[in-house]
């Protein structure tokens, strides 16, 4: 089972081929501040022609047996490229659809961590999609669910050791070390983003499992209202 994952929730665009052994054959991430929409097209079709590549073979979409795609929390505007993207492609090919959530995809990249683990995105407006988890027996237990939050409300109870991650921990770092000292951890900025590849794995379960999402009812996980539905730029 060959599975294709698309992130856009950020400024990272992420697109991979992974398949049933978790394997991933194929991956492309770009970091850039213009849409993605401009580039999400071809870095798909490039991923997929990438794959055995030595042999001059390529994949096509009826190679692929399921999408999967990150839901958010995330920007507005990323995250719907994402998933109106990945739903297009599973309607199209009459394939299977998988959404998972940022936050979790960001936690799960860090499995040896003894500290709690903060996920901290970028909201703007001063805010974080913030959320916690930790490792038990090797299993993420998520412990706080996703929430919007000015930084230092996000840290305010903690009182343990932690390691932050995400582009909002790297946003409010010297907040954060001056609020928590030496309690505070922080990802290397290479992890900060979210891969495609970490997008499916989680996904793979569920499609094992036979527990997808229906194409039509699957939305983007905003959390908050977008400026539109607060009446701002009117």
């Amino acid at each position: 089972m060959k599975i294709l994952a698309i992130d856009t929730a950020t400024d990272s665009c992420s697109v991979a081929v992974v398949d049933s052994q978790a394997d991933t054959l194929s991956e492309i991430t770009v970091v850039t501040r213009q849409t993605h929409s401009k580039h999400i097209i071809e870095i798909i079709k490039k991923v997929l022609s990438f794959y055995n590549y030595r042999n001059g073979s390529g994949l096509e979409i009826s190679d692929i047996a399921g999408f999967a795609v990150a839901k958010g929390p995330g920007s507005f505007t990323g995250l719907r490229i994402g998933v109106s993207t990945a739903k297009g492609l599973a309607a199209g090919s009459g394939k299977p659809l998988v959404g998972v959530s940022n936050s979790d995809a960001l936690a799960f990249q860090f499995p040896f961590s003894p500290y709690l683990i903060c996920t901290l995105i970028d909201a703007r407006k001063k805010e974080v999609y913030a959320s916690r988890y930790r490792f038990q027996d090797g299993i993420l237990k998520k412990e706080k669910d996703d929430a919007v939050l000015s930084p230092d409300a996000a840290i305010a109870d903690l009182c343990e050791p932690c390691l932050f991650a995400g582009n909002g921990a790297l946003f409010y770092r010297k907040l954060i070390s001056e609020k928590m000292g030496e309690l505070a951890c922080f990802a290397p900025s290479c992890l900060n983003v979210v891969r495609a590849s970490t997008i499916a794995h989680l996904a793979l379960k569920r499609f094992e499992n036979n527990d997808t999402d229906d194409i039509a009812a699957l939305t983007p996980h905003y959390i908050r209202k977008s400026d539109a539905e607060l009446g701002f730029g009117r």
